[in-house]
């Protein structure tokens, strides 16, 4: 252990060799960029200097395992064209996105804290290097936690940064939502123009025919009563099932173990359902389940030629998590149009992720996850207070009681109307010079422990809703 410590110290101090020359030449390229007005060396000078800094984070988390967040704002989206087809930045229009696309990305290096405290921390670095040069020599694991600690100080994820972060992450969720919806709406509206507005139009025609024909040849008028009788049962079961590609009134009654039950019992594959859920989601999760389901179903019989499937629907923790699975010929890929960009879309509203194993020949397996989809009792512990909070504040309630009355308030009292009583009064008992103080000290004591006892659990509650409202990273896709 410790030969391999003083291994990653060397390499540590090792690149000195690498940021010294860095240094200068960051320098150097920052005035020609902000004092000969070279702005184009701006962005490289800054990739530079930040390879160095991941470069430092990585060996951070390897060599202590300290989880160094990278701190920089999230890249501007590329630039969108107006109704006129031109790229607008500032008020200067231009015909293609380069130009607006590299005076936002200038702006958003330029304007980034991160970036200035990479180039304060490459500045200093070689210093703190230094000062920390003989507890690397004498208690390396010691001066890597304390590099480490310095590493964390200017090169580590800040509030700002991660709000930042954060909405992106809500913006992009907002705008797959809307693409998804968008899509939904206008498979309806095919659904619909496609299938039963064609059968009302073809009822409606069969119907003037038979207006003409009802004294003419009243034998071809009821043949086709009959005809208009069956397209309207067709119709009927069309819209029926548009209606259910909508919302199906079974996930609505019964909830999502019924309603993937009955796609299994209309699928035309040997279908099996195991659901364990105590409690149902919320609706639109369900409904965001249920609709990925459906389709990885109808890719397994139309495109897998799988002959049976399963079905997994369970909890883990808090999370929903849904495994199917098919015997077909395998190969899916999201990229060929298979519906799965679309379930990604689906589930990317809810912070949800899809895995996806299919290798040619089969079976398929696709896992998805809805992170904090379920009830907050599902998540077990997550409103528990840890068991040193609790002892704290068990101690807090038996004994804020005593400085706050017995020895603050009632010797107060006593003094103020010259009560000659000392009893067990602690300050009643000092000299007079140091009786007030330390009543004063005793109230102020004692409402603190009342304030403490108060904030701990108010504390953890807060702490803990911020950690259920934080969007979840996609573990894979």
């Amino acid at each position: 252990m410790l030969v391999r410590r003083l291994g990653q110290v060397t390499a540590l101090l090792a690149l000195l060799v690498v940021e010294v020359p860095l240094i200068l030449l960051a320098g150097v390229m920052l005035i020609l960029s902000v004092a000969m007005g070279m702005v184009f060396l701006f962005p490289p000078q800054v990739r530079m200097v930040r390879r160095m800094a991941e470069l430092n984070r990585r060996l951070m988390r390897a060599w202590t395992g300290s989880p160094i967040e990278a701190p920089y704002l999230p890249k501007p989206p590329p630039p969108v064209p107006g109704p006129d087809g031109l790229y607008r930045s500032d008020r200067t229009l231009y015909r293609t996105p380069r130009i607006p696309a590299w005076n936002d990305r200038w702006k958003w290096l330029l304007t980034d804290p991160a970036t200035w405290r990479d180039g304060l921390w490459l500045l200093l670095d070689p210093l703190v290097k230094a000062v920390l040069l003989p507890l690397f020599v004498l208690v390396p694991e010691l001066g890597l936690r304390f590099y480490a600690l310095w590493s964390n100080l200017l090169l580590g994820a800040t509030a700002a940064s991660r709000l930042a972060g954060q909405v992106s992450h809500l913006q992009r969720t907002r705008n797959l939502a809307t693409d998804s919806q968008a899509a939904e709406m206008r498979r309806i509206e095919r659904d619909l123009h496609d299938g039963t507005q064609a059968r009302l139009v073809a009822i409606g025609m069969t119907l003037g025919a038979i207006e003409e024909l009802m004294d003419k040849d009243p034998a071809a008028a009821k043949a086709l009563v009959a005809k208009a009788r069956d397209t309207s049962s067709d119709t009927l079961t069309e819209l029926r099932r548009v209606i259910r590609g909508i919302h199906p009134p079974v996930l609505a009654e019964r909830g999502l173990g019924d309603a993937v039950r009955a796609l299994a019992l209309d699928s035309p594959m040997r279908v099996t359902v195991d659901v364990d859920l105590p409690h149902r989601p919320e609706a639109p999760v369900e409904a965001a389940a249920y609709f990925a389901v459906s389709e990885l179903l109808s890719n397994a019989a139309r495109h897998g030629d799988a002959a049976s499937a399963t079905v997994d629907i369970s909890s883990n923790g808090p999370d929903l998590r849904i495994t199917v699975t098919d015997d077909g010929m395998g190969g899916a890929d999201p990229a060929k149009g298979s519906g799965l960009s679309g379930i990604e879309r689906r589930l990317a509203a809810f912070d949800g992720v899809l895995a996806l194993n299919s290798p040619p020949g089969g079976p398929t397996t696709v896992t998805m996850e809805l992170p904090k989809a379920l009830p907050q009792h599902w998540s077990g512990d997550l409103g528990r207070l840890p068991r040193r909070k609790a002892l704290l504040l068990g101690f807090l309630w038996a004994t804020a009681w005593c400085p706050t009355f017995p020895q603050g308030f009632v010797p107060a009292i006593f003094k103020i109307i010259g009560f000659d009583e000392k009893s067990w009064f602690l300050a009643l008992h000092l000299p007079e010079v140091w009786q007030w103080p330390t009543i004063i000290g005793m109230i102020a004591l004692g409402l603190t422990m009342h304030t403490m006892a108060i904030r701990i659990p108010a504390t953890h509650n807060r702490e803990r809703w911020m950690a259920e409202a934080t969007p979840t990273r996609p573990w894979c896709s």
